[in-house]
């Protein structure tokens, strides 16, 4: 189930405080302060581009010239700590990615710094120390949680359209967020990462942060988060429960409200892997998550850009606990599409999975409200309907 790791306009807020760099002890260097980061503008004099050899960093010494920030390869080991804090500071300032030609040097310094961060992560050549995994989380907090750009709708003040008919967007930052993201994967599934530690930092406002995020219209970012969550779902035991319940919410927010999320689907995907996973006799949190938020996914109008997830998630329900499999059919018949046949396709595919792992008892409870709804079935005149019986 769990698959593959790998817009212009005013910004709308993020559903969670909106996040700067200051809020997480990094703001705009200030005059008389050693080693903060000098943001070189392209009219400048200042050293040639760094090569794919050569990673380095623009800093202000104290002296107030530039020098050049070594690769942790030509430091002794007992430096590298120090290194790794400069390295990050230089990560937390921000580009403007909607003009290509702005500050070229600078978005090449700081993409090849995040490259040596992510290697230096990965290689686990240094243990690093607490203070440095804080200011790894505050340097990807301060370039992944920003407020994403509004939909296309949004944009033009235009009705919403269909979503599987849009162009899909793609995030113009991705040279640099895509290195965060991975950065961020390769610490939480770290051996060397102590849990214990990490949580200080990974916690539930850094969660709930992550989560705002899935609603990205970008396929490559919902991706990386899918990834992370679910990693970080079965690192960080403490954060389950957390997790599970602001998934729920977000369900109830799509389905009661908004209508409109570009990561339902991702979230499915994660919650197929925890659903396969939960321990019987089931607890009732588990059996109310069914009743009160997977089914209601039934009803809103985009049901086929998340179904085929919502379908393994829903049929997981009745291999762990046969029992379930009244509550899920009745659940089916009530949420059932009356003018959509597409939808009508979709829900007998469904339900044809789900009966292949109903016992009888179970099916005996609800079947007169199941045939009467194939009955209507078969007498409507839609070909797909039709199709769909003859195979």
């Amino acid at each position: 189930m769990f698959k593959k790791i790998m817009k212009g306009g005013h910004k709308k807020p993020s559903k969670s405080e909106a996040n700067d760099s200051s809020l997480f002890g990094y703001g705009n260097p200030g005059p008389g302060t050693g080693a903060n980061v000098v943001v070189n503008h392209a009219s400048r004099p200042g050293p040639s581009p760094p090569g794919p050899d050569s990673i380095v960093a623009l800093v202000l010494a104290p002296t107030g010239t530039v020098e050049l920030l070594p690769s942790f390869r030509d430091v002794p080991v007992s430096e590298r700590q120090t290194l790794f804090m400069r390295k990050l500071q230089i990560c937390c300032f921000q580009f403007d990615f909607s003009d290509t030609l702005k500050s070229v040097r600078e978005k090449e310094v700081k993409r090849q710094t995040l490259l040596e961060i992510v290697d230096f992560i990965q290689s686990g050549s240094g243990k690093i120390t607490e203070v440095c995994q804080e200011g790894m989380i505050k340097m990807v907090g301060v370039n992944i949680f920003r407020c994403l750009p509004p939909a296309s709708h949004e944009n033009t003040g235009q009705e919403p359209t269909d979503p599987e008919e849009e162009e899909p967007y793609l995030e113009p930052s991705w040279s640099h967020l895509q290195l965060v993201y991975e950065l961020l994967l390769r610490y939480v599934v770290s051996s060397d990462t102590d849990t214990k530690v990490a949580k200080r930092y990974i916690d539930h406002s850094f969660v709930l942060k992550l989560l705002d995020l899935f609603d990205s219209e970008d396929h490559r970012e919902r991706e990386y988060l899918k990834t992370i969550l679910h990693r970080i779902y079965g690192k960080f035991m403490v954060h389950r429960p957390f997790i599970r319940k602001a998934i729920n919410n977000i369900f109830y927010r799509f389905i009661y409200e908004t209508e409109r999320h570009s990561g339902i689907g991702e979230l499915l995907e994660i919650l197929g892997s925890i659903i396969n996973g939960f321990a019987l006799p089931m607890k009732e949190e588990h059996k109310l998550f069914l009743a009160r938020a997977l089914l209601p996914l039934h009803k809103p109008k985009p049901i086929a850009l998340y179904h085929q997830q919502l379908s393994y998630c829903i049929t997981q329900f009745v291999e762990k606990d046969f029992k379930l499999a009244d509550t899920v059919i009745r659940g089916l018949l009530k949420y059932w599409p009356l003018t959509n046949c597409q939808k009508e396709v979709l829900f007998l595919g469904e339900l044809e999975e789900v009966l292949e792992a109903t016992q009888s008892a179970e099916f005996q409870r609800c079947m007169v409200s199941l045939f009467r709804q194939i009955a209507r079935c078969l007498n409507s005149s839609h070909f797909q309907l039709f199709l769909k019986f003859m195979h």
